[in-house]
């Protein structure tokens, strides 16, 4: 058996990270609705990263760099994974990116715009359920045997995926609150507290404190007009939209599933999909590129 030098290693390298760079150009452009939407948003963090770098806020330049290279993480996993996603699909990935890290994080429009993070953690759960519903898809070799499933059990997928990376969410958020003092869990001004933690005889009984005006810590009083709830109301909230935006696609899923994929539903248009021959932009790069071969031109 043949061993290959260090030099052969470094051109299959060198020649790999050609093909790569090949296959993502014609991917970014394979779509002409979803190239525009990105060129749009690229322009966007680009000028919002020289604005923020001459603001000096280098936080905020840290979340355009961010971006920038979020941006290209669809292109990127259709070219890695051989997957297909519809326009409709890649528009909307690409638009959540922009719409949490340069609006959210850098305009705090979480904060400025009521119900932002709401929206968003909504969207997601529509978007992780999509996901998981193409898995199941994706994940079988013989996509003619995809229908014998039970419908239930692709919905069911669909969904628990969605709500699981809702929680796994919300533990990222729990720890960079915890650990480094961040305020991703955002708190919730109420004016009412029930709890058995006040309770003297300790007997479980929940001791309630009604009409709550303001808190008073070390004797200066916080102005909020009420007590300050540090995270809980916040992170059940997002839970319960990500139900709903994970319900809503599992729904679609179980009669796209249930009809045999027949009956066209425009959530659907976000299901990913295998990559055909035509649109395997790896695979030809690979192809044209090979050693010892010619490309072939044109009469």
């Amino acid at each position: 058996m043949k061993k290959t030098t260090k030099a052969e290693r470094r051109q299959v390298k060198q020649r790999e990270k050609k093909n790569f760079r090949q296959a993502m150009e014609k991917e970014l452009r394979e779509h002409r609705s979803s190239f525009i939407v990105f060129y749009i948003l690229r322009i966007l963090v680009i000028v919002t990263l020289v604005r923020q770098i001459m603001l000096m806020n280098f936080e905020g330049a840290f979340f355009c760099v961010l971006t920038i290279l979020l941006l290209y993480v669809p292109s990127w996993i259709q070219v890695k994974l051989r997957i297909e996603l519809p326009p409709p699909l890649e528009i909307t990935i690409l638009c959540f990116i922009f719409a949490a890290e340069i609006l959210g994080e850098v305009n705090a429009f979480y904060v400025v715009v009521p119900n932002w993070d709401t929206m968003l953690h909504t969207l997601n759960g529509f978007l992780a359920a999509a996901v998981g519903f193409s898995l199941v898809l994706l994940l079988n070799d013989d996509e003619r045997l995809t229908f014998d499933l039970s419908p239930f059990f692709l919905a069911l997928v669909a969904f628990c995926f969605s709500m699981t990376i809702g929680v796994l969410w919300e533990f990222f958020e729990f720890g960079m609150d915890m650990f480094f003092h961040t305020d991703m869990q955002k708190d919730t001004v109420i004016h009412a507290i029930y709890t058995v933690a006040l309770d003297t005889t300790n007997s479980n009984k929940v001791v309630a404190i009604p009409n709550i005006q303001d808190v008073v810590i070390n004797g200066e009083g916080l102005g909020l007009g009420g007590y300050l709830d540090i995270g809980l109301i916040d992170t059940m909230k997002d839970l319960f939209v990500n139900f709903i935006g994970a319900v809503v696609f599992s729904v679609a899923g179980f009669f796209y599933a249930r009809s045999k994929g027949k009956k066209k539903m425009a959530a659907l248009g976000f299901v990913p999909s295998k990559k055909t021959e035509e649109t395997d932009y790896l695979k030809q790069a690979r192809e044209e590129n090979r050693p010892g071969e010619m490309p072939e031109r044109e009469a």
